[in-house]
């Protein structure tokens, strides 16, 4: 058997890549003219997690109507910030480790954060946004038009008693 035929992101994964990454850096920018002033008048993570929730809004309505080109609901709305806990947890333990671990200054750190967290809140957001994209992404065809070859066979039964 040979090996599982990869496919490349089509132009229009990449386009959503790209859409998603300028959403991420309207967002930083939201988030950071939150933090700035509140790190003023705030400890560092109480600021953080207040630019963190006000910039999470637009982040649903950006990436609703912007990235994935899909309708807003309620459910979606609602799941929306239960998947930005990874975001969450991704930023947090990157701005706690950069700031008392590495000594990095609290005012540069949240920005570094954020970058690390990119990859995992595209995935989750794209579960979330897109309901059954993983589904529809299985059952389409796969280069040359057969299906694709990563699926996992049928079992083979035995005539045999168990």
């Amino acid at each position: 058997m040979g090996r599982p035929i990869r496919r490349l992101p089509s132009a229009g994964q990449w386009g959503r890549l790209a859409r998603f990454a300028a959403v991420g850096g309207v967002n930083t920018v939201t988030f950071y003219l939150c933090y700035l002033p509140l790190h003023r008048v705030l400890p560092y993570f109480a600021a953080y997690t207040a630019g963190f929730l006000v910039s999470l809004t637009g982040s649903f309505f950006l990436n609703t109507y912007f990235t994935y080109r899909t309708r807003p609901s309620w459910r979606k709305f609602l799941l929306f910030p239960l998947t930005q806990v990874t975001n969450y947890a991704v930023q947090s333990a990157g701005l706690v480790t950069l700031v008392s671990w590495c000594g990095l200054n609290s005012t540069v750190a949240p920005l570094l954060a954020a970058l690390l967290a990119i990859p995992f809140t595209y995935l989750v957001s794209r579960r979330i946004l897109l309901p059954g994209h993983r589904k529809a992404a299985a059952d389409a065809p796969g280069p040359g038009g057969s299906p694709d070859q990563t699926a996992p066979s049928p079992p083979v039964r035995s005539n045999e008693p168990a």
